[in-house]
């Protein structure tokens, strides 16, 4: 593996590793951590999953540090988020020891596929909680299934930390009002695909969302949060269909360890016109830069960024928050975790 790898080239997507780590909730309790090869799930054609969309993901990286050390960023975050997104959708929580113990063991068993440092690359991790009971008419399922897989990956963009181009597009919606946009599950994702797909056609990488109830809020960047720059202002939407971003929640507070003022709240479309730096930031994505969001219906373009460099304020916290996930900088916050 090591020698067939262009780490540096590497893209954002699935490349097969050595096991996967699963564990099986039955009788009204989680089992054993059990280890697998098989990229395959025995599943049965009527589960819950297939049918009702009892399925909730996460995901979270690992980087290896100039001294060698693996650590992992913000994994007890991941678990409390997967246990909101299974509490949303009726499903058994899985706890949070056993979740930090199954991404140590994922990881550890698949650490030859952990790119070097200096590589740009990660090892991407995806836990993943479905129903798996064999039910046709619309309730919970009684079992279910905690999977972690990795994936070695590069950049989410192709362009890496460079601003890339948005669009808006009244005529979707990512999630309901009320509904699941908080929680990280798959419906989300497949609401957002016919959008993307217009959107990437038109040359854009990414739809920003507006507010699914009345479209005068910004909401969601595509698979990601958004975020904005203004007089020494941190400022990002607030709103129950956003996914709590938790590279969001700590750019928030290197933003206002720089000293900046830190505004979280609704954010109407108006307020494009006064910003200086805008961008959407993830797990995936980290920190990606907007040069341009061109609303599709209205005909009108915010430009923020004429020489396709990133704005100051965002290449800051990028760095600041890419320094603390490799070890390069200290983690005062204790978000990041030695796996040994």
């Amino acid at each position: 593996m090591e020698n067939d790898v262009k780490w540096s080239e590497l893209s954002f997507g699935y490349r097969k590793t050595d096991y996967n780590v699963r564990c099986f909730y039955r009788n009204g309790q989680w089992g054993e951590l059990e280890i697998s090869s098989s990229e395959v799930i025995p599943i049965h054609m009527s589960a819950t999953c297939l049918h009702y969309g009892q399925e909730a993901f996460e995901g979270l990286k690992v980087f290896r540090g100039k001294d060698g050390k693996i650590r992992v960023f913000r994994v007890d975050r991941n678990a409390q988020r997967l246990q909101s997104s299974a509490r949303g959708l009726v499903m058994a929580e899985f706890p949070t020891a056993k979740f930090e113990e199954a991404v140590g063991k994922a990881v550890k068993l698949n650490e030859r596929f952990i790119p070097p440092y200096g590589s740009g690359a990660s090892l991407y991790i995806r836990p993943l909680l479905i129903g798996m009971s064999a039910f046709v008419g619309v309730k919970p399922s009684e079992e279910y299934l905690f999977l972690i897989f990795v994936t070695p990956v590069g950049p989410y963009f192709k362009t890496g930390f460079k601003p890339v181009p948005v669009c808006i597009m009244r005529s979707f919606d990512r999630a309901a009002p009320q509904g699941t946009g908080c929680y990280k599950v798959g419906g989300n994702y497949a609401a957002s695909l016919i959008a993307g797909q217009k959107a990437y056609e038109k040359g854009y990488a990414a739809v920003l969302y507006l507010d699914p109830r009345e479209k005068l809020y910004l909401d969601e960047c595509g698979p990601a949060n958004f975020l904005a720059i203004r007089n020494n202002t941190y400022i990002t939407p607030a709103s129950n269909s956003i996914l709590p971003s938790i590279t969001n929640e700590s750019l928030i507070q290197l933003a206002a360890d720089m000293g900046l003022k830190v505004e979280r709240r609704p954010v109407p479309v108006s307020e494009l016109d006064s910003f200086e730096e805008t961008a959407e930031c993830g797990t995936a994505a980290v920190i990606t830069p907007i040069s341009r969001i061109d609303d599709l219906d209205e005909n009108r373009s915010w430009v923020y960024s004429k020489d396709g460099k990133p704005g100051p304020v965002c290449e800051k916290l990028y760095k600041r928050l890419s320094a603390i996930q490799t070890g390069d900088a200290p983690d005062p916050y204790g978000w990041v975790r030695i796996i040994e």
